[in-house]
């Protein structure tokens, strides 16, 4: 049979640790027809080697989702703004509206006939800008592209920013919360006159309990992701740090409701268990487990600056030539054989060869040659390339992902996604080390436990409360993230400096072994 090898990128939503990308990884190339699949923690991506004869993208989709992660892709609206010249009233405005919401593939058309304004959103998969531009010519009117909507690096930039917005108001809602459970679980160790008089545990045990177990509810809610991602990786046999925070919470909240259910029955005559309490170790934990969470997410966010800084030197739209009248198009749009104009200060949309005028282009962004490069009939023009002196017209030969520009993009973004070997080992002992902490903590558990109770060594608060505390400690305190996300960061940041500086490396394992 006739393999067909292909590779394809995806872009990952939900990795919270280097273990979730161990696992993603794991499970996709145990998948028939994948020979290679890298995940990489610090850019959020999947890089997959496979043959199509076996294999579809869409299954590869949906073992990521089925690993508990999500899989970030353009919906497939694409929205374009118009100024409509002729469009002088609302019968104009509705005219149209009309004329657009007949084509196949619209899904909103707005006018605004005081600003000669025209908004469509559209089915991209089945309609086009082109289409939609003849649509409103054909009625009687001249559109003049204003605005293109999404392409790939907005959904990414927006799907990081929804990220970042949640994480931050999920660590907002939790501070506002820990705060009162820390002042009246710990201001009692300095002094209880401190604490209003009516949360004193010495004179109302049934109150201090109950603050802390009801502000611990929102505390709850916010962490919740620890708890739906957590223990359904850990059931699979795939725990990551969310699993571990998860165990160490939840034990600390299962021990400190139950503690609050006895002070409540007044089942605790000594107070021994209103004091003994775990509501703030909890609520601290999640506070600046969120915390750290919302850092790491917008620092990887500036970490593939580089990548849309790249994305951003090709223009946004282009006026291609249509039976001898010029039309302005978005590039995504332009097709091979188009006869593309180019004006003095304009930068060249696409790939292609001269065909008419003369002219002077920057292609330093491309070569690193500052000194501007002739060009007349029968010579090569590239994308995000300035014109500088004169009008041109060429033919477009390369358009989209083929475009030089395209290619180098697609070179660093392999480059990031790529591993060094010394990532590959960082992410072997990365994927055994969750569970090597969930032994520890059992191990610890017991030792602390036999200490306590069989050798009678006396432990601070007795030894079932010292052996919770044991255990917490050591799920809470112990994530692999340090080593899933060094060196992947540092490889994005050097693979992205340069291309900044026109320097493009190869993949990761080159600049490792680059001396």
């Amino acid at each position: 049979v006739k393999s067909d090898l292909q590779k394809t990128f995806l872009r990952i939503g939900g990795m919270s640790c280097a273990s979730c990308a161990h696992t993603i990884e794991k499970n996709l190339s145990k998948t028939r027809g994948v020979s290679e699949a890298s995940v990489n923690f610090a850019s959020q991506t999947a890089m997959v080697h496979f043959d199509s004869t076996q294999v579809e993208v869409e299954e590869l989709e949906t073992v990521i989702k089925d690993s508990g992660y999500e899989v970030i892709k353009s919906s497939g609206e694409k929205t374009v703004e118009f100024k409509v010249i002729g469009m002088s009233s609302d019968h104009c405005a509705g005219v149209v509206k009309k004329a657009v919401e007949k084509l196949q593939g619209v899904i909103k058309v707005e006018t605004n006939y005081p600003n000669s304004y025209a908004r469509v959103s559209y089915d991209e998969n089945k309609l086009s800008t082109r289409q939609v531009i003849r649509a409103i010519t054909a009625a009687g009117y001249k559109p003049e592209l204003i605005e293109v909507g999404e392409d790939a690096a907005d959904v990414e930039r927006k799907a990081r920013e929804k990220e970042i917005g949640q994480l931050k108001r999920q660590f907002i809602w939790a501070a506002i919360f820990t705060l009162p459970i820390l002042y009246v679980a710990m201001v009692d160790l300095i002094s209880e006159s401190l604490l209003p008089g009516f949360v004193r545990p010495g004179a109302f045990p049934i109150r201090f309990a109950l603050f802390q177990a009801i502000f611990s509810i929102p505390m709850i809610i916010a962490g919740r992701r620890f708890y739906s991602v957590g223990f359904p990786n850990l059931l699979r046999g795939s725990p990551n740090m969310d699993s571990l925070i998860g165990l160490g919470t939840s034990a600390a909240y299962l021990y400190s409701y139950a503690s609050t259910a006895l002070v409540v029955l007044n089942m605790d005559p000594t107070g021994k268990f209103a004091k003994s309490l775990y509501f703030e170790t909890a609520a601290v934990i999640i506070t600046l487990i969120l915390l750290g969470k919302f850092l790491e997410v917008v620092t990887k966010g500036k970490t593939s600056e580089a990548i849309k800084k790249l994305m951003g030197l090709a223009p946004k739209t282009a006026i291609i030539e249509v039976d001898g009248v010029e039309e302005e198009v978005p590039v995504s749009e332009v097709q091979v054989g188009d006869v593309v104009i180019v004006k003095p200060g304009e930068k060249i949309p696409v790939d292609g060869e001269v065909v008419d005028g003369k002219t002077a282009v920057d292609e330093s962004m491309l070569t690193g040659e500052s000194i501007p490069v002739e060009k007349y009939p029968g010579l090569k023009v590239a994308a995000a390339t300035l014109n500088k002196t004169g009008s041109i017209k060429f033919r477009a030969e390369k358009v989209g992902k083929d475009t030089a520009l395209a290619q180098i993009i697609k070179l660093v973004e392999e480059a990031q996604g790529s591993k060094a070997p010394i990532a590959r080992l960082a992410d072997t002992v990365a994927g055994y080390f969750t569970w090597g902490v969930i032994g520890i903590a059992l191990v610890t558990g017991i030792v602390w436990a036999l200490t306590g109770t069989v050798f009678g060594v006396a432990l601070v608060g007795g030894p079932l409360i010292f052996t919770l505390t044991a255990v917490i400690a050591v799920l809470i305190i112990a994530c692999p993230c340090a080593l899933g996300l060094a060196t992947p960061t540092s490889i994005m940041v050097g693979t992205g400096r340069g291309a900044k500086n026109g320097i493009l490396i190869k993949n990761a394992e080159a600049l490792e072994n680059f001396r």
